[in-house]
Order: C-alpha cells, then sequence, then structure tokens
C-alpha cells in the first residue's frame, strides 16, 4: 500500500501537466499583422546577361586566385565554344541562374573546359550578378570536385 500512496504524487502531477497539454489552444500560423507581409521575400525577374558578359569577371577573378593563393602567373588569354547549358534548370522560384560552358586557352598553351554560371543578385551583398566558375585541370582547391562536376547544372 505503502508504494501505492508514494505513486500517486508523480502520477497525479503527470497527469496534470498532460491535461493542461490537452486543454492548450492549437499553434496558430501567425496573423498578418504580425507578419513582416512587407519583406515578402526576394523578386526575382530571371533577366540574367548572356554568357559573354560573365567572361572578363572570370578572366579577372582567375588571375587574382592564381597569383595571390597559388604564386602563380597562370592567366586566361581567350575564350572558344562559349554556350549556354541550361537557364534556370530547377524550379522557377530558385535563384535565377544561367549556366554556361566554354573553352578557355591559358597562357601557358592548353586549352581547358571552363563551365560557370551567372547567378541574379549573387554579387556582393546582393548588389550585381554573381559568378561562379571552374576551369577543369586548375580546380586546385577542388572547391567543384570532381572535375567541376558542380559548377554544372
Amino acid at each position: 500500500m505503502r508504494f501505492i500512496s508514494t505513486l500517486k504524487t508523480p502520477v497525479a502531477a503527470v497527469a496534470a501537466l498532460l491535461g493542461l497539454f490537452a486543454l492548450a489552444p492549437t499553434a496558430q500560423a501567425a496573423n498578418p499583422l504580425e507578419m513582416n507581409f512587407w519583406l515578402s521575400g526576394p523578386r526575382y525577374d530571371g533577366n540574367l546577361p548572356p554568357c559573354e558578359a560573365a567572361l572578363p569577371s572570370i578572366t579577372h577573378q582567375f588571375a587574382e586566385k592564381e597569383g595571390n593563393f597559388w604564386n602563380s602567373d597562370l592567366r586566361i588569354t581567350a575564350y572558344a565554344k562559349i554556350r549556354d547549358v541550361a537557364f534556370r534548370p530547377w524550379q522557377s522560384d530558385n535563384i535565377p541562374r544561367r549556366f554556361c560552358a566554354a573553352d578557355a586557352l591559358l597562357n601557358d598553351g592548353k586549352t581547358h573546359p571552363v563551365y560557370f554560371s551567372i547567378i541574379e543578385d549573387g554579387g556582393l551583398a546582393g548588389f550585381v550578378d554573381g559568378v561562379e566558375f571552374c576551369v577543369v585541370g586548375v580546380d586546385r582547391n577542388w572547391a567543384f570536385n570532381p572535375v567541376c562536376k558542380a559548377a554544372k547544372p
């Protein structure tokens, strides 16, 4: 009997606590006055420049990365076979991207494929279009490994 009397107090406390949860109102979504309805999220227009517009940025970023991080004089001197690979390959409500490919001629005389994407509002603080790129065979930090696959759609 003594066991039952000591058990009654914790059981009663748990039952009372569960009863309070059962009586609580269900969770509701915030009403419109509580939500930041004027900040409804980014509005993308999907107007991205053609692939050729990203080439000067790629040339500059490649030279800067090779010189500053890898102590290399390797530079991109020319591009060939510039082509559009995909535009917004995922759902239309994702950040608009234009995926492109080209062949880059480096100053060592070798030609390497380069895969890049132009990202709407993907630049500094979201004010300009951003560019991500990968030169096959020169992705030294393996950011887009294997063989620049992560730079493709």
